[in-house]
């Protein structure tokens, strides 16, 4: 089973434990990002175009685990940046997993072998594996030869060593549904891992490559045509059955942005770990003073052809919790791959983009320089 049965059990009781309470938004999983560095330059990232002075800072461990307390969210996602790069993941690791948290390690793979000895197999911790494909569409895609068989070779590695491990795929318009196909195949028979996390690349207005991403159309039908190669396949995807569906265009859900806060080093992302408009102070302080109605597709240019997990598993896991037989008729059956697509959300009163990111991280960066300056001046 890609997702443990503790963990649904545990998502599922903190889910009715909200409702109970009459809390109309809370968080599911935290995206923790201690670090905006990485070793490798995707040209679809748009995270790691910052100055040095800003890929250099750093979370701290304290700093982690005051943000995992302040959330509450049963699930911990580490992205990045490259979060084996960070000297006291592990401690961080093994923090937030002594707090019965359930944390994904993302990685790309490329130090896992290396840093494996300093984690302890669990079913609190599994390692997300970034993986775009096939060895040639893979390495092409985070532009460099040799990381798809560094990746797969750690994966392997991982599992021998009783690792739960998943694959994060993100499409684009690069690969046809016969090579993602593929693609879902050999990393459920060939890699065995516990299941795949898959969503169509987002338009990071600093991405490289602006040229490859789907818009929400292209994703819909590529997903039909994907399913429909499924066969007798046993692919494990680390995804509610109603998120694959909404990706096969079978679902009209509303984003849910604060089901995935970001927390990183500039402070508490606005409004969701896709778009950096803003940052709060705290945890709370992001939930009660965020202009959520502003965000979302139909709602804002930006967010008009995003369908990424972040944004939409909440959605189809609350959906999930309060119709479960939904959820189960679509995991019998597999996602609908022919017929009418459900009702697209109308973009004609949407807002247009506001394009503040820039002059954002330089007012951040120039606070965090002047609070350097005052303490080292104060010493």
């Amino acid at each position: 089973m890609s997702v443990p049965v503790i963990q649904q059990v545990r998502v599922g009781a903190y889910i009715l434990a909200q409702k109970f309470r009459g809390n109309r938004r809370y968080p599911l999983v935290l995206m923790l990002e201690p670090l905006f560095r990485c070793n490798l330059a995707c040209p679809g990232c748009g995270k790691i175009d910052y100055e040095d002075s800003i890929l250099n800072k750093r979370l701290s461990v304290a700093e982690c685990l005051q943000a995992v307390d302040e959330c509450g969210a049963p699930v911990v996602s580490i992205p990045g940046g490259e979060p084996l790069l960070h000297r006291e993941m592990d401690k961080i690791v093994e923090g937030i997993t002594a707090r019965k948290k359930f944390v994904y390690l993302c990685t790309n793979g490329l130090l896992l072998e290396k840093k494996l000895h300093l984690y302890k197999p669990s079913h609190y911790l599994t390692f997300s594996v970034h993986l775009d494909g096939l060895e040639d569409h893979h390495d092409r895609a985070v532009n460099q030869p040799g990381t798809f068989k560094r990746a797969t070779a750690a994966i392997k590695r991982a599992r021998a060593e009783g690792f739960r491990v998943n694959v994060n795929c993100t499409l684009f318009d690069k690969m046809n549904a016969d090579e993602i196909a593929a693609f879902f195949d050999f990393c459920t028979y060939e890699l065995d891992v516990e299941g795949i996390t898959v969503s169509p690349g987002y338009a990071y207005e600093r991405a490289p490559d602006q040229e490859h991403f789907l818009n929400r159309t292209k994703t819909k039908q590529l997903f039909r045509d994907v399913f429909r190669r499924r066969g007798k396949a046993k692919w494990r995807f680390s995804q509610s059955s109603l998120f694959m569906d909404f990706l096969a265009g079978n679902r009209d859900y509303r984003c849910t942005p604060w089901g995935n806060p970001t927390r990183n080093v500039f402070g508490w992302q606005r409004p969701c770990y896709l778009l950096g408009e803003g940052y709060a102070p705290s945890f709370r302080a992001l939930m009660e003073e965020t202009a959520w109605d502003r965000y979302g597709t139909g709602n804002y240019e930006k967010c008009a052809d995003c369908m990424v997990h972040c944004g939409y598993e909440a959605t189809a896991v609350n959906d999930t919790v309060a119709r479960p037989w939904r959820a189960l008729a679509v995991a019998l059956r597999g996602p609908r791959v022919d017929g009418p697509m459900a009702p697209e959300i109308p973009l004609d009163s949407q807002r247009p983009a506001e394009f503040v990111f820039d002059g954002l991280v330089r007012q951040l960066s120039g606070e965090g320089e002047a609070g350097a300056a005052a303490r080292s001046n104060a010493a």
